[in-house]
């Protein structure tokens, strides 16, 4: 893992980030191709579009049923929006080969991130799970905040309320 997090080591240690972390709003999901399916461009080419209609109504399908939408599930990239109220992660969760990002769509949550984590388990190869991390990082996210968490760091979600989240995972090997 990179030691010092700079603009240059995030884009280059997670270039789906650089993808969503651009104008993603106001360029990618206002886009719209004549006849597309959710995530399917008119013509199936190597890039997948999802429009600002197809996003805004997978939203309000999520919300309404308290859930979550996979939007887009190929090897080694997963795009999911999810929606969740009064949910506490119970343990530290950390990857060896997955960085994820994450965008707040409407709500706020809280993430802990970071630390040494104490009492961990690995649960499957590359996957570990701990009741907690000494030293970690508080961060608040509000609608529009985005978070990236590259692979190997322990983090958790706390949400007091109500929060809806779009969250794009990229696992590329170790």
């Amino acid at each position: 893992m990179v030691s010092k997090q700079t603009r240059r080591n995030f884009l280059l240690t997670a270039p789906i980030a650089a993808a969503v972390a651009s104008p993603f709003a106001d360029t990618m999901m206002r886009a719209s191709t004549a006849g597309s399916a959710m995530g399917q461009g008119a013509d199936a080419g190597p890039f997948q579009l999802f429009n600002a209609a197809e996003m805004e109504s997978a939203l309000k399908g999520v919300e309404a049923n308290h859930g979550t939408k996979n939007l887009l599930t190929t090897p080694g990239t997963l795009m999911i929006i999810n929606e969740e109220t009064k949910k506490a992660a119970k343990e530290f969760e950390w990857h060896a080969t997955r960085d994820h990002v994450f965008q707040v769509l409407e709500g706020e949550t809280k993430y802990e991130l970071g630390g040494t984590p104490k009492g961990a388990r690995q649960t499957k190869p590359g996957e570990w799970l701990a009741p907690e991390s000494e030293g970690a990082k508080a961060v608040i996210l509000k609608k529009g905040d985005y978070l990236f968490v590259p692979r190997m760091t322990p983090h958790k979600r706390t949400t007091d309320g109500s929060v809806s989240l779009l969250l794009i995972s990229s696992q590329t090997p170790a």
